[in-house]
């Protein structure tokens, strides 16, 4: 329920389809079920350096950064899509891998859950994962179909700000974690 990129991303796709929620959580799931499987079964092995931490905060940051200003560049061609579904798909899994904060956050919260979750053997892994993937769809589900059926009373002007505002978010997190990075390695230093 962290009000992200990903979240923003939703708000500016509900506007257009309703199932855009439910596209854009089955991408999310695309990136998020093998990280979780790839912490589970290999990386809750290790100790990660901090320079790892660094790194995916520094790229994904500036990462975010072109997204949302290229984005911005490009806020008022109109752009046909031969397949809607594909784009909010697509965009589900293009803001979950550009995202820092969620890289960061299965790094450091996510491995701890997941370890926690590990005690349970398979099983409770399994229900771990299928119960938090499962919120995440219900989440972003509830929330396009709720922006889809509000938007007759949105105009031309309160659609621009919703945009913009997602686009602000979005940039807004890339830059956040970006600096988060800077001072991060300052702080090893």
């Amino acid at each position: 329920m962290l009000p992200g990129p990903l979240f923003a991303v939703t708000i500016q796709r509900s506007t257009e389809r309703k199932s855009a929620g439910l596209l854009i959580s089955l991408g999310h799931g695309v990136v998020e079920v093998p990280l979780i499987f790839l912490i589970y079964f290999w990386l809750s092995q290790f100790v990660i350096p901090n320079y790892v931490s660094v790194t995916i905060g520094l790229v994904g940051g500036l990462l975010m950064i072109y997204m949302g200003l290229n984005a911005f560049r490009n806020r008022n061609k109109k752009i046909e899509y031969k397949n809607s579904y594909n784009d909010s798909f697509l965009s589900g899994i293009w803001t979950t891998a550009a995202n820092a904060g969620f890289i960061l956050w299965w790094l450091t919260v996510g491995t701890t859950l997941i370890l926690n979750a590990k005690i349970f053997g398979i099983i409770g892994f399994s229900i771990f994962t299928i119960v938090h993937w499962l919120c995440d769809f219900a989440w972003y589900t509830v929330i396009a179909v709720l922006i889809f059926n509000s938007r007759r009373f949105w105009n031309k002007k309160m659609r621009r700000v919703t945009l913009l505002f997602s686009l602000v978010v979005f940039v807004g997190f890339g830059a956040w974690f970006f600096i988060s990075a800077i001072l991060s390695l300052f702080s090893y230093l």
